[in-house]
């Protein structure tokens, strides 16, 4: 650990010293103590000095500008692309624990596909798997190795955006079916100070805290230093859910026109190497009448050995943002990271201990400048960059041997270093009541990937593009039409040997939002059909989980409603069809629809806070996930197919202030999701798990 910590200073030291930008970050509001009245207020998360430049800004549930989709402060109503947004309320109202939990309300993202797994976010949208390079953190990319995904932990978060469709003209590196943009807590001008513990299922105990304000009297340095410790089990007794976490972040804004901020975290975690169930498998016949062994569903039985199966990752990143205006034309923002990881993981399958530790080490640095110009009666806001990015991985494994609880031989080896470089440019048109956003980057991938005494390498170019065209009414609606494409590297091998192919896919989508006059609300739907190559996915194949590769094509429709009344309630509301076919993988799944996704899946989320009387400060809220049939494998075959199900989650919550004024900034929340405890069995690539039963927190928070 002080061998990655010394790292982490040398870079630092080393990155300030030969920069020749000075660096900056954004301005967030305080959160002060939230009580609900009848008055929202709209707090800009991540704003500089001025209007331009916010990450987001919202009023309760409803955000209507950010920069995720853009890189520019953009209202989202003028945005030619469907963006969701989880707000800060949003995430206090629901708690929760996990990304997946975090984004569960938002249309197009099917979550739950392997089950309850703590290990990793895996999650898709619109039909494609986005676990690997779907994740940004701050606008910058996660870097993740084959057995290394950063773990994200939601109380750090600030909010979360979600873009569906490419955005590889201005992030390079990302997935077709879009990407979350996770953004951290920044400092505040205001005092804030947060404590909460809680407690629930399996023996959960933690404590939080959060705390910021400015260092200096003349707001020139603020600090943040959010934190948590937790103890806790889950449903599967051998699977813990035990972490620390520690994110210290710091602004420096000598002027109105610069600005620096660092942030940093580190993070020990561990859980289960292996949450899986033993799998029966039995007799087939297909369709020419052969009989082969297929898996026929899960069982209760715990595939590993409770003697032999933490997984523990420690985690850490450091990087800052910086903004410089020049003055109303030029605008010069760069954003580094650097990030690394170690992860200890130990399971048991079929009687014999296996361990994979892996270590990876990310460099990701994106520096643009923004000019805002006038030709004639177009306006323009032109953003010209460059994009850097660099991983690194070492993974070694080991397998059988040695008696439950000893760490086998680590026997195979492997490692691999991807280099992404990419230039870009994007015009932002203006004119009367029309939106044109016009996008290009080229990149350049080295990859070299080293197994034993094998060496395999890559050189990649690829040119993506974004062209978008909307038109902005005067009461609020704005339709819209819009094509982009994609290209991502992938991490590791697939089957034939050597680096994998990289990932290309293109987009076409036609939308429609509107933002109701003089109500915070808005509705947004969209319909699209997209098409992505050389996806590198898991297959079962002779009966291993391996990578492949597969070309599909998504089709489908999206729509969503948020709103945040005078009255206290609060509503959120989607639907999703989504029809995700195979083009390639196989000869005998050749235009099956892809394992695990649904046709369906709808969501409905309200949250009433009581104003006056005896009541005043009950906040009450219930919430539904229903998730359509899906088919368990890519051959189709009904013998695993999933079923429709629903779950349910709710929330109660208190503000003791309003029992006794000295009790001003408690409340006292109790969480539940999946309350009615729906678990059936859910199948994936041609095995099967299951969902993720009910968990209880109650948490008590004070605030000063």
């Amino acid at each position: 650990m002080a061998r990655f910590w010394g790292c982490v200073v040398k870079f630092s030291l080393a990155l300030l010293a030969s920069s020749a930008l000075v660096l900056v970050s954004n301005d967030a509001l305080a959160q002060s103590s939230r009580t609900r009245t009848i008055e929202l207020e709209e707090i800009a998360v991540q704003a500089p000095g001025g209007e331009q430049g916010r990450a987001i800004t919202a009023n309760g549930y409803v955000a209507t500008s950010g920069r995720s989709a853009t890189k520019t402060d953009t209202p989202l109503l003028e945005t030619p692309q469907s963006v969701s947004t989880v707000t800060q309320e949003q995430l206090e109202d629901r708690k929760p624990q996990t990304l997946l939990d975090a984004v569960a309300y938002t249309p197009g993202i099917r979550t739950g596909g392997y089950g309850f797994d703590p290990r990793y976010d895996a999650f898709s949208i619109r039909g494609v798997d986005v676990t690997y390079t779907g994740v940004f953190r701050d606008g910058l990319r996660q870097v993740n190795s084959p057995n290394g995904l950063f773990r994200l932990e939601p109380y750090g978060l600030e909010a979360i955006t979600i873009l569906r469709g490419p955005a590889a003209s201005i992030y390079g590196a990302s997935s077709t079916g879009g990407i979350v943009d996770l953004i951290s807590k920044r400092p505040t001008k205001i005092p804030f100070r947060e404590v909460e513990v809680q407690t629930g299922s399996f023996g959960r105990i933690q404590g939080n805290f959060d705390l910021s304000g400015p260092v200096t009297a003349d707001n020139t340095l603020l600090f943040r230093l959010t934190g948590l410790v937790r103890e806790a089990g889950t449903e599967i007794k051998a699977v813990k859910d035990d972490r620390i976490f520690i994110a210290p972040a710091f602004t420096w804004q000598p002027t109105d026109a610069t600005r620096l901020t660092v942030l940093g975290e580190y993070m020990d975690s561990t859980t289960g190497g292996t949450a899986a169930y033993v799998n029966d498998y039995g007799p087939y016949v297909d369709r020419q009448g052969n009989i082969t062994f297929k898996s026929t569903g899960a069982t209760k039985v715990f595939a590993g050995d409770k003697r032999y199966n933490d997984f523990r990752q420690k985690q850490g990143r450091i990087g800052y943002e910086f903004e410089h205006r020049f003055n109303e034309m030029f605008t010069l923002r760069q954003n580094a990271r650097f990030s690394a990881l170690g992860t200890n993981q130990e399971y048991v399958s079929v009687g014999d201990a296996g361990l994979v530790r892996e270590n990876n080490w990310g460099l990701v640095t994106d520096t643009n400048l923004e000019t805002r110009l006038r030709t004639g009666t177009v306006d323009h806001t032109i953003l010209t960059g460059l994009d850097v990015s660099r991983l690194s991985y070492r993974s070694k494994e080991g397998f059988g041997g040695v008696p439950i609880g000893i760490d086998p031989s680590l026997l195979y080896s492997s490692r691999q270093t991807q280099t992404l470089t990419g230039v870009y440019i994007q015009d932002q048109l203006k004119w009367q009541n029309w939106r044109l956003t016009l996008g290009g980057r080229h990149d350049w991938l080295t990859s070299s990937f080293k197994s034993g005494g094998a060496q395999y390498d890559r050189n990649d170019k690829r040119f993506t593009g974004r062209a978008a065209l909307g038109y902005v009414t005067d009461f609020g609606l704005a339709p819209y039409v819009s094509y982009g494409t994609s290209f991502t590297p992938n991490p590791g091998t697939v089957l034939t040997g050597g680096v994998a192919e990289p990932t290309t896919g293109e987009q076409i989508e036609l939308g429609v939002k509107y933002d109701l006059p003089g109500t915070n609300a808005s509705l947004r739907a969209a319909i699209f059909d997209l098409r992505q190559d050389n996806a590198v996915v898991y297959e079962v194949v002779d009966g291993l989980n391996r990578q492949v590769q597969l070309d599909l094509r998504s089709q489908g429709f999206e729509i969503e409603g948020v709103a945040s009344l005078n009255d206290g309630l609060n509503v959120q509301a989607s639907y999703s069809y989504n029809d995700a076919r195979i083009l390639k993988l196989t000869p005998e799944t050749e235009g099956n629809r892809l394992t695990s996704v649904p046709y369906h899946m709808a969501s409905f989320w309200l949250d009433y806070t009581v104003q006056e009387g005896p009541a005043k400060g009950l906040g009450l809220a219930g919430g539904m996930r229903y998730v359509g049939s899906s088919l368990g494998d890519n051959l189709n075959r009904a013998i695993l197919d999933n079923e429709p199900r629903t779950y349910l989650d709710a929330a109660l919550r208190y503000d003791l202030e309003n029992l006794n004024p000295r009790l001003k900034g408690m409340r006292v929340q109790v969480n539940a999701t999946n309350l009615l405890d729906e678990v059936s069995q859910v199948c994936t690539s041609g095995y099967c798990y299951f969902d993720e039963g009910r968990k209880v927190i109650a948490s008590l928070r004070y605030r000063w």
